[in-house]
């Protein structure tokens, strides 16, 4: 039994755009399709929910059990960016300070919301179980350390970890080389079933060079 939707499942499900060699299981959460658009080569897990505005980009991964909610303000991945098992992407928060009462049974009138958009720039990474909250956005080839929190903008090219994230290292880009090669072979498989498809096209890859 195929675990993910098939393209004309996936078609019928509303989305506001879809790309190519799209991977979403079945068993993950989709709320208001149609205001996500995905692009191409993308693979979204099992128990991810996607609520609001989201834009994913080509060659995204969204690994198990995160959690993208947004309002109008939106949540954008980048090509090549990808959100790690269990993290938490947040582009609204209630008050926690009690000038105002939480909770969506409450109305409107009663809360205060704070809603910011939140980007993860091309290349970026954040590691299993972090959260990005309001206001927290990854630049271009940031890499997140596992269990940590993104409250403000990040700069470019660093390695962040803790709570709240700060920046411990600087990240190599040696990526951008293997992105040009990658590119150059055709920039993907036709198929991105399972990590054994993936392993498949490396051996390939590796052949062929």
């Amino acid at each position: 039994m195929n675990s993910y939707y098939t393209k004309d499942q996936l078609h019928k499900l509303g989305f506001k755009s879809l790309g190519d060699n799209v991977l979403l299981s079945k068993k993950a959460s989709i709320y208001n399709a149609e205001n996500i658009s995905i692009a191409n080569n993308v693979r979204i897990d099992d128990f991810v929910i996607l609520s609001g505005y989201i834009d994913i980009g080509s060659f995204v991964h969204i690994s198990t059990g995160s959690v993208l909610m947004s309002k109008e303000e939106g949540i954008i991945l980048e090509d090549y960016s990808c959100v790690s098992i269990q993290c938490k992407v947040l582009g609204s928060s209630d008050d926690f300070t009690g000038e105002a009462l939480v909770g969506p049974c409450i109305p409107l009138q009663y809360r205060h919301i704070t809603s910011k958009p939140i980007i993860l720039k091309k290349y970026s990474l954040l590691g299993c179980n972090s959260i990005i909250l309001p206001g927290g956005n990854l630049a271009e080839g940031v890499s997140v350390g596992a269990a940590s929190l993104i409250l403000r903008p990040t700069k470019a090219w660093g390695i962040y970890f803790g709570t709240p994230a700060k920046r411990i290292a600087e990240r190599s880009k040696n990526l951008l080389k293997l992105e040009e090669e990658f590119s150059a072979l055709g920039g993907g498989a036709d198929k991105l079933k399972s990590s054994l498809s993936s392993i498949s096209l490396l051996f390939s890859i590796q052949k062929s060079a």
